[in-house]
């Protein structure tokens, strides 16, 4: 679809859609470079505020993908005429708002449009460093591959969407989706530029399409250790029931640039493709400064999971799970 618009040739663009890349940056005559992106989405949890604050963490993700620091956001909402409490869509603003103030962002405004089902996200400007852009087209052979939340949000979703989890064992997967990126983004960007290769953060392509668009700008293959992937408790178990429409389409679209090793067990695919909301970062570095990331994440109190290596391009595979 996005190839029959037309493409705007302007030099002071200097990531833009072509890519897949996470957010969007534009040069300004001096100082840092404007880095914009946009995203909202139907409600995955019943509470109200946390859904405002899921929301929040989930738009200012991108920006820190790409090393960016989001300064502003414009909210954008729509909701039904009747049949939703007024209470509810003040919580969820409030919830929203309560996530900007913890980024220190400045909410400017919005628009709200009605709309038969409940919508709700944010535009997000920030600035960033033009020579310091983390983009997923860097990826060299021999990287390792960090990721810095668990998988399976969009597994726990459909689950509670259909009473099919309980609230207690779904809450490590809401408490990951309210986390913000910004302690990872902020040690990424006192980390040695040269180290840091590529960045993306993991959302609703899964892991399998956001790593598959990493190696196919990067021209290389992502080798990724299933055994070492984080996946929240209990989603391998309600995985098969509990595949939402994204997943199918994830796997449609993507399948074909992903090679699964017959080792692999066979419950671990849907967790490849599953769609996350706000999910971690995705993170290409160099072998030689793999170590010391990995102590600035835990000295950040930032977790995060060895999962794999970047090898040579392997033909059309993108993604190797081993």
């Amino acid at each position: 679809m996005l190839s029959a618009i037309p493409i705007e040739r302007d030099e002071r663009v200097l990531v833009d859609f072509r890519t897949a890349d996470d957010a969007g940056v534009y040069r300004w005559e001096s100082g840092p470079a404007l880095v914009q992106t946009v995203d909202f989405f139907t409600p995955i949890v019943d509470d109200p505020f946390v859904y405002g604050e899921i929301a929040a963490a989930n738009a200012l993700s991108d920006v820190y993908a790409m090393g960016g620091r989001p300064l502003t956001a414009l909210a954008i909402a729509g909701f039904p005429k009747e049949g939703i409490e007024r209470d509810v869509i003040v919580r969820i603003f409030q919830g929203g708002t309560a996530q900007l103030r913890r980024a220190g962002v400045a909410l400017l405004g919005g628009h709200t449009v009605q709309d038969p089902e409940v919508k709700f996200g944010y535009a997000v400007t920030g600035a960033i460093d033009p020579d310091r852009i983390l983009t997923n087209a860097g990826a060299k052979p021999g990287d390792v591959l960090f990721l810095t939340k668990p998988l399976g949000t969009g597994i726990i979703a459909t689950a509670l969407k259909f009473d099919r989890i309980d609230a207690a064992a779904a809450e490590p997967a809401i408490e990951s989706m309210r986390a913000l990126n910004r302690a990872a983004a902020e040690q990424l960007a006192a980390f040695p530029q040269a180290m840091v290769h590529a960045c993306t953060d993991i959302t609703g392509f899964g892991l399998a399409g956001h790593a598959g668009e990493m190696a196919a700008a990067s021209k290389v293959t992502l080798e990724i250790r299933a055994a070492d992937v984080p996946v929240f408790e209990g989603v391998a178990d309600i995985a098969a029931r509990n595949r939402s429409g994204g997943l199918a389409s994830n796997q449609e679209y993507f399948g074909a640039g992903i090679e699964i090793s017959a080792s692999v067990s066979p419950g671990f695919a849907p967790i490849v493709y599953d769609p996350q909301t706000s999910g971690g970062l995705l993170v290409s570095v160099a072998d030689a400064g793999a170590d010391r990331l990995h102590s600035a994440f835990a000295s950040a109190g930032v977790r995060a999971w060895r999962i794999g290596r970047v090898v040579p391009g392997a033909g059309d595979t993108r993604v190797r799970v081993v």
